[in-house]
């Protein structure tokens, strides 16, 4: 079923649990995702950037998937639909309008007290139609949706301002981690982590989780976090999926748009087939792979494939390592 943030994050934070918000990206993703979570039993937050959205054919588009999905899948398990990394109010309101059920409100650039007025003002329009918020405070390092940042971390009297004014359901503040890729070992603040959680009472959030070794993410769940974000452990299965493809396939021609997955009794094998316009060659997509390094810039050009076993070893070993279930 879906609803918002409020219950799942409430229950984990004081159980010292996490729920993982899996970032989609098609239907295919939404799907694959959905279908894990229901057969292990745990709620999930599906995030969505404002770049996916835009691919997915706007917050309608990517409301209507989910809401279906549910529905013909017998989901029944809780799934919040929440945008990631809002970038304005009109943003929020937009996907709030269309039935996201929560949103974040991503003013961490902004001076404090601008900051404050602008997670404000998506909290004033969000609670009256039942749609939780986060904020997020400090810099996060790295790259989401093709903007880059260097690490600001959060102090701890300017997260606990930023939480009693806004009234904000959970908090991301920025403690070391990145988004995307680690170029070395993850250095996250533990110290000022529990002195933050020990001081508003309301669940942390954790972006960048793809790569925090697996002592960081427990401890970082004793220290009050109680939402973890992935999303670049999938896009690498993806990268991987699409690479392993044309390398053991050089000659294919044709290909089709339904991805084809069947898992032999080698749980590491997975024989597919994928799709692509009868008149495109399949050097036309070589080239593709060779002239762009992130492979997600193939997003629209060509087509989207990814291994759905992969994925699905991820989500176990993600959901596994944060202890999900109940």
């Amino acid at each position: 079923m879906i609803s918002n943030t409020k219950m799942m994050l409430e229950n984990a934070y004081e159980n010292k649990y996490a729920i993982a918000q899996f970032n989609i990206n098609n239907l295919e993703w939404t799907k694959y995702i959905l279908e894990e979570c229901e057969q292990l039993k745990t709620p999930v937050i599906l995030g969505v950037s404002e770049g996916a959205i835009k691919y997915m054919g706007g917050p309608k588009v990517v409301s209507n998937i989910v809401t279906s999905l549910i529905e013909e899948l017998n989901i029944t398990i809780n799934v919040a639909l929440h945008l990631d990394h809002g970038s304005s109010l009109s943003v929020c309101q937009d996907c709030i309008n269309a039935g996201f059920t929560s949103v974040m409100i991503d003013g961490s650039h902004l001076p404090l007290e601008e900051n404050i007025n602008l997670t404000k003002k998506v909290v004033e329009y969000a609670y009256p139609r039942n749609v939780t918020v986060e904020g997020e405070i400090g810099l996060i390092g790295g790259q989401e949706d093709n903007i880059s940042a260097s690490n600001t971390n959060a102090k701890l009297e300017d997260v606990i301002k930023f939480v009693n004014e806004t009234h904000i359901d959970s908090v991301a503040p920025a403690l070391g981690s990145v988004h995307g890729p680690y170029q070395k070992e993850p250095n996250l603040d533990f110290d000022t982590m529990k002195k933050i959680s020990n001081s508003i009472n309301i669940p942390l959030v954790l972006h960048g989780g793809s790569g925090i070794p697996d002592t960081m993410i427990k401890k970082a769940i004793q220290c009050g976090t109680a939402k973890i974000n992935v999303n670049t452990e999938l896009q690498q299965a993806w990268n991987e999926g699409v690479r392993d493809y044309i390398k053991n396939n050089p000659n294919e021609k044709l290909l089709y748009y339904n991805v084809n997955i069947v898992n032999t009794t080698d749980e590491n094998t997975v024989k597919f087939t994928v799709s692509f316009d009868e008149s495109d060659k399949i050097d036309q997509l070589n080239n593709i792979i060779a002239q762009n390094n992130n492979i997600i810039s193939l997003y629209g050009k060509v087509f989207n494939i990814y291994l759905k076993h992969k994925l699905n070893l991820c989500l176990n070993h993600i959901i596994e390592m944060y202890h999900l279930t109940y």
